[in-house]
């Protein structure tokens, strides 16, 4: 199951979660983070039990979008404690997506 993170959400969710969050920074109007979709929903299965996969909307949340200084999406960002710790840019494989969860440690 995918979260749905907000300004108002985003500090509880992803700084008080016991595990990573895998923050995929969307908007609804952007085709490559409409690509992303399937392969986060796969993601969100296969690492049900070790990370939080979670979608936040870039142009409903400015003040976190602004935080994590996101320029161009869909962004992902791996998040430890509030903690940046592996991001991608842009639309990636599956394959892509794993890589930088296990440089993450996951």
């Amino acid at each position: 199951m995918i979260e749905i993170l907000t300004d108002e959400n985003f500090e509880e969710k992803v700084q008080a979660a016991s595990v990573p969050v895998l923050v995929d920074f969307y908007a609804d109007w952007c085709g490559p983070c409409k690509m992303m979709g399937p392969i986060l929903e796969m993601i969100a299965e296969e690492y049900q039990d070790k990370l939080i996969v979670a979608k936040l909307n870039v142009d409903q949340s400015p003040k976190t979008t602004m935080a994590y200084q996101v320029r161009s999406i869909p962004y992902l960002a791996i998040l430890q404690s509030g903690e940046l710790k592996n991001s991608i840019l842009g639309a990636v494989s599956k394959e892509e997506v794993e890589q930088a969860l296990a440089s993450a440690g996951l």
